[in-house]
């Protein structure tokens, strides 16, 4: 925040590191979106979408243990686990080849799909599309598989926040048990 004359005001986004903005974005989208899922759909997950598997496993080195990602191949086939999944963080390839499927859905994304979000990795040759594809609703753009970190954090809090199913009341107490985040039932 930035003080003017004793009035509050948010910190331009300019101003703001790169993982400040990431967190910005993942937490006013937690606030304005509907907490619920549709009935029956699947839990969040993490969905990477690419031809060669690279970015998922440079991606892994970054994520927790307990976090999985799930891959698929093709962006027709990561829309399709996206509808099963509606709360889940996205990351998915440009290339070349793509780049028409990927702008075409991103436009319908957000209207679609507003409990789930999207971060989008490319060569960096593929670096003039980051401002399209950020103004599309991608809450991230990397160009270096090196550089995922700040993406892997924005996925742990978007899970994290992201609405659950109803669940049954032996679900709920076992929530609430003291030793519920240590694995064992």
């Amino acid at each position: 925040m930035v003080m003017v004359d004793g009035h509050e005001f948010p910190t331009p986004r300019h101003c703001m590191s790169r993982v400040e903005q990431l967190t910005m974005v993942v937490e006013m989208n937690v606030l304005k979106r509907d907490s619920r899922l549709p009935e029956g759909a699947a839990p969040p997950r993490l969905i990477v979408c690419e031809q060669t598997g690279r970015w998922a496993v440079a991606l892994g080195r970054e994520l927790p243990e307990s976090l999985r990602a799930h891959e698929t191949r093709s962006v027709p086939a990561c829309w399709e686990m996206l509808a099963e999944c509606p709360a889940a963080f996205v990351v998915i390839e440009l290339t070349a080849g793509n780049v028409d499927a990927v702008l075409s859905r991103m436009a319908r994304f957000e209207r679609d799909f507003p409990l789930a979000r999207v971060a989008v990795v490319a060569a960096r040759s593929m670096a003039s599309y980051r401002w399209l594809l950020r103004e599309a609703g991608a809450v991230d753009f990397v160009t270096s598989p090196r550089r995922l970190a700040a993406l892997a954090d924005a996925a742990c809090r978007h899970l994290d926040q992201a609405p659950r199913g109803p669940q049954s009341q032996t679900e709920r107490i076992w929530t609430k048990l003291p030793w519920a985040g240590s694995g064992r039932q």
